[in-house]
């Protein structure tokens, strides 16, 4: 079944350009109040007047323009940052004695606005060209600085240098992070591949070189084909077989990361609890015993499932190593925080190293369908076996289990 594709967008810029929008906003009405309660000390009003109704229309105007990275343009910002550079000029115009008091400019702290806004979309770099600018305008406007003068434009120069080097610092790690979970989605669904697999192909190719060695003839060399394709087969399982995709960006929203989620139908959000007895009826026989509770074992759809295919895999095990002739007994505890289910056999059990040999060749049956299905949603697998005394697997899920996909 075709699986479906979640889009995750993450976004660290984003809370910035809120924060820019509401500062831009705010100083707006700050320089207004400025001049509402000084206006009598102005010498020519009428300038002051009309600089702060282009302001106070140009930022409401704009507003959409600090709303992301990609509506705010070269274009805006040098308009924008034209238009502090001009409200400080027109000061001394408006008021001459501003440059003997050291007072504060027409557009006062909304100048830094702009800078702001040239750190955000381009990094400290934009941020040092913009706030140079201011500087050399504030000094030109007091004419004579003072040393006030100086200690303000070199605090601007170095808070807005230093926020744009926090944005480029926040963009590496965001590309990071992407980059991390779309390695962990498809190293997710290269185990889940390697399950279905390992369930699958790789018994029947194990089935068919088996019994073409048995039967002999053309059949043997069938079997021999068979066993060499299974060996291609768990290379490419254990080395992976979902390259990781790329992670595409997006100025105006962040990192985008495409996520594959489990196959549709099988998510465990959509669909009603199953009762975990009746996936597990159907592997009792003759030489397979099942115990279980006489009320229904609810679970999650798909953590029933994949904890039913996991007693598959160790039932497949016990077949395979113990023989045909070993018997098996499964026991299902439903306990209020955990469903545990143990599968015992009494075959000779498992050599002392050889889980991690057989991991080495490529063959992951215990790794991938046993504790790699457990692990992904959100269970445990232990594996107790002693030699001459069979092997014990414990399978534990949690109450209310999901795939990481969900969660």
């Amino acid at each position: 079944m075709a699986g479906r594709e979640r889009v995750v967008r993450m976004s660290v810029e984003l809370p910035l350009w809120r924060a820019l929008t509401a500062y831009r906003v705010l100083t707006m009405g700050y320089a207004v109040l400025l001049f509402v309660f000084a206006g009598d000390k102005y010498e020519r009003p009428w300038v002051a007047v009309g600089f702060l109704a282009v302001m106070a229309g140009w930022t409401l105007a704009t507003l959409p323009r600090v709303a992301n990275a990609a509506a705010c343009t070269k274009r805006f910002l040098g308009a924008d940052l034209a238009v502090a550079l001009t409200g400080i000029l027109l000061t001394p115009l408006a008021d001459a004695q501003a440059q003997q008091i050291d007072g504060p400019t027409l557009p006062s702290i909304w100048t830094a606005g702009s800078v702001l806004a040239f750190a955000i979309k381009g990094g400290w770099r934009w941020a040092g060209f913009a706030s140079s600018l201011v500087a050399v305008a504030n000094i030109i406007e007091r004419g004579e600085p003072s040393r006030d003068t100086f200690h303000n434009v070199l605090l601007v120069w170095v808070a807005s240098i230093a926020i744009g080097y926090v944005v480029e610092v926040a963009r590496a790690s965001e590309r990071t992070l992407a980059r991390a979970l779309e390695i962990e989605a498809a190293t997710r669904e290269r185990e889940r591949l390697a399950r279905d697999i390992h369930d699958g192909v790789l018994q029947v190719l194990a089935m068919v070189q088996r019994r073409g060695t048995a039967i002999g003839g053309e059949a043997a060399e069938l079997g021999r084909m068979a066993g060499e394709q299974e060996v291609a087969l768990r290379t490419l399982v254990a080395g992976g077989l979902v390259p990781a995709s790329r992670v595409s960006e997006d100025e105006t929203q962040g990192a985008v990361v495409r996520v594959v989620d489990e196959p549709d139908g099988e998510s465990a959000g959509g669909e009603r609890p199953v009762d975990l007895r009746t996936l597990l009826a159907p592997r009792a026989g003759s030489r397979v015993t099942l115990s279980e509770p006489g009320a229904p074992v609810l679970l999650p759809a798909l953590a029933a499932k994949e904890l039913a295919a996991a007693v598959g895999a160790a039932l497949d095990n016990v077949r395979r190593h113990a023989g045909a002739d070993a018997r098996a007994w499964i026991l299902v505890e439903d306990w209020p925080d955990e469903v545990i289910v143990t599968v015992r056999d009494d075959g000779p059990g498992i050599p002392e190293g050889r889980l991690a040999q057989a991991e080495g060749e490529g063959r992951l049956g215990v790794a991938l369908s046993i504790r790699g299905r457990l692990r992904d949603i959100g269970g445990s697998a232990e594996l107790i076996s002693v030699p001459g005394q069979g092997t014990e697997v414990e399978l534990k899920v949690p109450r209310g289990a999901r795939g990481k996909a969900e969660r």
